[in-house]
């Protein structure tokens, strides 16, 4: 049966988009590769629990319609507000602490949300598409088709995609895990400056709210470039560089590493989408800034837009 709306990728921004045209009263189905939706919203079992290995929290903003998403999701428990504060850490170890905007979490990892986002829509996980083009995937009808997704993955889906190329950054993510918790407990998560790398770092059990002695540390994009082809490398360059910057003596008992070959856009479109007949794109390249918050709001413009909401 012929749907609505075909979304291929199954991140925040294709599940805003499935939802937004369900509940305007069309139909959807959700096509995703992986096991589980969730996209860079990636939380991974490891030692029991899950953890935050793709996007590390996300902020509010002032859209009303995303504003009222996160009050529900709060409201079941299932995100809570987290911090405000964030250090900012130099390559010598001095710290400044910066006051910012709310910064959200997720009790069970930021993947517990998108799977909310899907609970009710027609989602086909484990699904690995070859081709798109307008009305058709994989050589079948298809409705309008939605890829939601970064534009380089896009383009290989889609022959002539009328998309601007896009740069994008890769990102390796590592968690490391010690018996017990060698950092400040009012770390939270800090930003990185000047170091080749490190960018980033946040308290994993400060930030699901268990108290969990798990640090993950985000590499630079150069770092990350270096170690595409073998994740694990990047694993001693990144403990050596957390235990030097937040002066731990101890090496950790284990460590995990999982690659972003297109973590984030080096720029956005300023646009909330791209739509064209048959084949649109969205995610969180298209808005003012990468965000989550971004990626929701762009699939739920254009599920809107496609609803004719």
């Amino acid at each position: 049966m012929t749907v609505d709306v075909t979304v291929v990728g199954g991140g925040i921004s294709g599940l805003a988009c499935a939802r937004a045209v369900r509940d305007a009263g069309g139909s959807a189905r959700v096509l995703d590769r992986g096991r589980r939706p969730g996209g860079r919203l990636a939380s991974r079992t490891i030692d029991g629990r899950p953890v935050d290995l793709g996007a590390s929290y996300f902020v509010v903003g002032d859209d009303r319609r995303f504003a009222r998403v996160v009050a529900d999701w709060e409201a079941r428990g299932i995100a809570r507000s987290w911090t405000d504060t964030f250090s900012a850490i130099d390559a010598d170890g001095i710290e400044t602490r910066k006051t910012g905007p709310m910064r959200w979490s997720a009790p069970a990892g930021l993947r517990s949300l998108a799977l909310d986002l899907a609970d009710g829509l027609d989602l086909e996980s484990g699904r690995t598409v070859e081709h798109a083009a307008p009305f058709r995937v994989d050589g079948r009808d298809a409705g309008e088709v939605v890829l939601a997704m970064p534009e380089p993955q896009a383009r290989r889906l889609a022959d002539g995609i009328p998309v601007s190329p896009q740069e994008w950054e890769p990102v390796i993510a590592v968690a490391l895990r010690w018996e017990e918790r060698r950092w400040p407990v009012d770390l939270h998560g800090a930003f990185i400056n000047g170091d080749p790398d490190v960018a980033f770092l946040a308290d994993d059990g400060d930030r699901r709210g268990d108290g969990a002695p798990v640090l993950v540390v985000h590499t630079t994009g150069e770092r990350a470039a270096r170690h595409l082809d073998d994740p694990d490398a990047a694993i001693a360059p990144v403990t050596a560089a957390a235990r030097r910057l937040l002066r731990i003596d101890v090496e950790p008992i284990a460590a995990h590493a999982h690659r972003w070959t297109f973590a984030r856009p080096v720029r956005t479109t300023g646009e909330p989408f791209f739509r064209s007949p048959g084949l649109s794109v969205c995610g969180d390249a298209w808005g003012e800034s990468a965000a989550v918050r971004t990626a929701w709001a762009s699939g739920d413009a254009l599920g809107r837009a496609l609803a004719g909401s």
